[in-house]
């Protein structure tokens, strides 16, 4: 198989959350552990770094990728999902792997994969421990896909575990309060290992600090701890908290031996987009009008774009909207703003929402617009009704975004 037809068959094997939602995820390690020691456990022969967490947990990986590779440290990154090629979930230093890695990794551990009825996921995450391995990086990060006790990325012990924040966000798997889902996402804290939380709530904190005490991890929290004010090349406003988070895991690293000075931190911080090739976080598109897209798709994470909006002069609002299917509307349509006009879409996925039902979910809420047959149609008339001082937003998804970056 070429590089195409050896994606296509990962992508048909099973079916996979992200695009076909609840029916692909597994509650379940065994197939991990499995795939791990066929491998012959890849993920001992390098150090790691687990990043989980509702919002955030993305930008902070790379953000702590960027500031060990200034380091001078070979660095392996593996996040979900991608916006365009699916190999943007593995990198080293911040290039993707190669097809060819692909396609042999498949090639020879196909039969094994396929009598074992491994997910997309699971097979995913056994090619970026094997890779990472196979080039002897001295660190990934690794980003949790859903949840975190559960998760097929769960079988590392790493130097430091990661938990960006807590938001009600995948319910329908990882609980329906915020002490639920916390105890979820906790659940990459390992006995011993130090665990660095970013933002939290009088409620999760009770439960980081009652799982970090029965592990015996020392726990830190950055938005208490870290008070200085970085500049960073990532410029939505909610990268504050992601900053403060990945500061404070360099901090433990620090602690533990490893040699990164502030220049390191600082030019890290100022570099993230060029180190690592990060996509689609307030990512400015074009400039007259202004056009900017996130993958913020959640109560909490649209919460802070809306904010950003409210932050960028403008004399009218457009807004290219669309979600997928199993999106609670509920929560997340009165943040949108009235004041502006909406180009309804549905994101080329099985998973996304007709743009006609969005349409109907979004007039109770007065939010008002038309429907268009695709994610580029809605912003080709965006840009066609524009004027030069306007703003265009496009978001709702992550494979909206993924569709114009």
């Amino acid at each position: 198989m070429n590089y195409i037809e050896t994606t296509d068959w990962m992508f048909s094997q099973l079916p996979m959350f992200q695009r076909q939602g609840k029916m692909a995820f597994k509650k379940d390690l065994t197939n991990s552990i499995a795939l791990s020691k066929h491998l012959n456990n890849p993920e001992k022969q390098f150090k790691s770094i687990h990043v989980a967490g509702t919002n955030g947990k993305g930008s902070t990986s790379h953000i702590i990728a960027s500031v060990l590779q200034e380091a001078g440290y070979k660095v392996g990154l593996y996040t979900s999902p991608h916006l365009k090629d699916f190999r943007e979930r593995i990198k080293i230093n911040g290039k993707v792997i190669r097809k060819i890695d692909v396609i042999n990794f498949i090639k020879k551990n196909k039969s094994f994969l396929i009598r074992n009825k491994l997910s997309f996921f699971e097979m995913t995450v056994g090619l970026a421990f094997d890779c990472f391995a196979k080039q002897k990086v001295d660190f990934a990060i690794i980003e949790v896909g859903l949840g975190g006790r559960l998760d097929s990325t769960n079988i590392i012990i790493p130097e430091v575990s990661v938990i960006t924040n807590i938001g009600l966000d995948h319910t329908q798997f990882l609980g329906e309060t915020l002490p639920e889902i916390a105890v979820e996402k906790a659940g990459i804290i390992k006995k011993g290992i130090p665990v660095v939380v970013g933002e939290f709530h009088k409620e999760t904190y009770q439960v980081f600090n009652k799982i970090a005490q029965e592990k015996k991890s020392p726990l830190f929290l950055a938005s208490s701890i870290i008070k200085k004010v970085y500049p960073s090349d990532l410029k939505g406003v909610y990268q504050i908290h992601n900053i403060k988070t990945a500061i404070e895991t360099i901090n433990v690293l620090k602690t533990k031996g490893y040699t990164i000075t502030e220049e390191n931190i600082k030019k890290g911080l100022n570099n993230v987009i060029n180190n690592t090739g990060l996509l689609g976080r307030w990512q400015q598109l074009n400039e007259n009008p202004k056009v900017f897209c996130d993958t913020g798709h959640n109560k909490e994470g649209l919460n802070y774009i809306i904010r950003q909006l409210k932050a960028v002069p403008f004399e009218n609002l457009h807004i290219v909207l669309g979600v997928v299917d199993d999106k609670d509307l509920k929560s997340i349509l009165p943040i949108f703003p009235k004041n502006a006009t909406y180009y309804f879409c549905k994101p080329n996925i099985p998973r996304g929402l007709d743009a006609k039902k969005l349409q109907r979910e979004c007039l109770k809420f007065e939010l008002m617009g038309n429907t268009y047959t695709s994610v580029n149609k809605a912003y080709k008339y965006a840009l066609k009704n524009a004027g030069s001082n306007d703003l265009i937003f496009i978001g709702g998804s992550t494979f909206v975004v993924a569709e114009v970056v």
